[in-house]
């Protein structure tokens, strides 16, 4: 079974964030601190978390995902992925930036449910699981860190505690995709109808590579005149260690467009390219009405907020 990968990663450091690669050491987990492994269920303290904990359907100052950067020569590009399910490397957010402003604009506080990540939009929300003892917690991930390579995610103290987490262990961070659309949604102005709770059990496991095909309607081109020339913009629908998979899933795009594998560095990604604004932006809603997935937007070649144009 092949599994789409997400690459993505944000730029904009937060001022008084920097030091949140001085937390801890690797405990002997070694340089990368990335992997997947199967969904661990557990009956944990997160199944008890409920919408008391209000702040994590919020709407945000703003949504933030950021440009493409570098950290020990490792670049990170951000990218929306409701997909998301990695495991690897979990710290905790130092103490004295209790009261500091995170990279969307909100306050961080010690006391809440919250963490950081160096590739998902913020605000998303997700279930990190402690693997060393199966307890798991609900978070609002809205801060850019942690700024080390060894580390996926850097949660907050109360966070930490919840999960057993007293220094460093490996976690698996899965988004979820439902209520990570309700607070996006609520942070842009959209209205959503009968948002499910935070609380919610539900698990993906379907990646895109292994989604049954759907009926595809015809991708809608607004009339409005274009803001940039044909070309500009392009549309990642996913990225993939396998090139068979991204060759696959690349004939099956073709409906929406231009659709090529790109190469960079180990990564094979899907890419529409050749597109003015209006046939980017009725891409995207295509893709997301219609495969149910959460492409990114480049312009020039440039990550830019999918929901720009």
């Amino acid at each position: 079974m092949k599994k789409v990968i997400s690459l993505a990663v944000v730029a904009a450091m937060m001022a008084g964030c920097a030091d949140l690669s001085t937390t801890g050491s690797t405990n002997g987990y070694g340089a990368d601190g990335f992997g997947e492994e199967a969904l661990v269920t557990t009956n944990s303290a997160a199944q008890q978390q409920t919408l008391n904990d209000t702040y994590l359907l919020a709407a945000a100052p703003k949504y933030y995902i950021g440009s493409a950067y570098k950290v020990e020569d490792v670049q990170y590009i951000p990218v929306e992925d409701l997909t998301y399910n990695q495991t690897g490397v979990a710290g905790i957010i130092p103490t004295e930036l209790n009261g500091t402003k995170t990279s969307n604009g909100e306050t961080f506080d010690i006391n809440q449910m919250v963490a950081t990540s160096k590739t998902l939009p913020l605000p998303t929300i997700a279930r990190v699981t402690n693997l060393d003892n199966g307890q798991s917690v609900v978070v609002r991930i809205n801060n850019r860190g942690p700024f080390v390579n060894t580390r996926i995610l850097d949660l907050s103290p109360a966070a930490a505690q919840r999960i057993g987490l007293n220094g460093q262990a490996k976690v698996q961070v899965q988004v979820m995709p439902e209520q990570t659309m309700a607070v996006k949604n609520a942070t842009l102005g959209t209205i959503v109808t009968e948002p499910q709770p935070v609380a919610s059990e539900t698990v993906v496991t379907t990646t895109v590579a292994e989604a049954q095909p759907v009926a595809v309607q015809p991708v809608p081109v607004q009339t409005a005149q274009p803001v940039a020339v044909a070309g500009d913009y392009s549309v990642q629908v996913a990225a993939f260690y396998a090139e068979d998979s991204a060759d696959t899933l690349a004939q099956r795009m073709k409906t929406y467009g231009d659709a090529v594998v790109v190469r960079e560095g180990d990564m094979y990604k899907v890419r529409i390219i050749n597109l003015n604004a209006s046939q980017a932006r009725g891409v995207i809603d295509a893709l997301r009405q219609n495969e149910g997935m959460a492409p990114g937007l480049l312009n020039n070649g440039r990550w830019v907020n999918a929901d720009s144009i």
